[in-house]
């Protein structure tokens, strides 16, 4: 903070119609970075509020960490696949510079230091995937398994 000039520091604040206000919410009122009990103290007073008004929601910093790492992990991935296929040759190579391996990229996000660590959102993504899969399966669709046997067992 104190390496920060006077126009880097009133970037830091906005004046709204209580005053100044920090202009991201991860900073205090003093323009610096949130305590680890401020931060819990935050979310468990959302929580509290959202439970007042009867909304079965919770959330601490973890789950937006993980569900950060989900997200983006799950999106680079599907970009990893899908867009060097529609690029031509020096587009994939810068690609590849920039986010060189998915689950690289998130794990220096992240600051994990070894990608073994950042391995354990993978289980979260195959199970997004799961659950996507079953939500596109009609209410009404049955297992055509032993049909199908049945009229293989016809055929012999």
């Amino acid at each position: 903070m104190a390496q920060l000039g006077f126009a880097e520091r009133q970037r830091l604040l906005v004046d709204g119609p209580g005053g100044l206000t920090p202009a991201w919410f991860w900073l205090g009122e003093s323009g610096l970075p949130l305590s680890v009990s401020a931060w819990k103290a935050m979310f468990a007073e959302a929580n509290r509020r959202c439970a007042a008004m009867g909304l079965s929601v919770r959330c601490h910093a973890h789950m937006l960490r993980h569900t950060f790492a989900v997200v983006t992990l799950e999106q680079l991935q599907r970009g990893h696949i899908a867009a060097p296929t529609e690029m031509v040759a020096p587009q994939r190579e810068h690609y590849t510079r920039i986010f060189g391996d998915p689950l690289d990229w998130v794990r220096r996000r992240l600051g994990h230091r070894s990608v073994l660590t950042t391995q354990i959102y993978l289980h979260a993504l195959a199970e997004l995937e799961m659950q996507t899969r079953m939500a596109l399966v009609p209410d009404g669709w049955e297992d055509p398994a032993p049909a199908a046997s049945g009229v293989l067992a016809v055929r012999a």
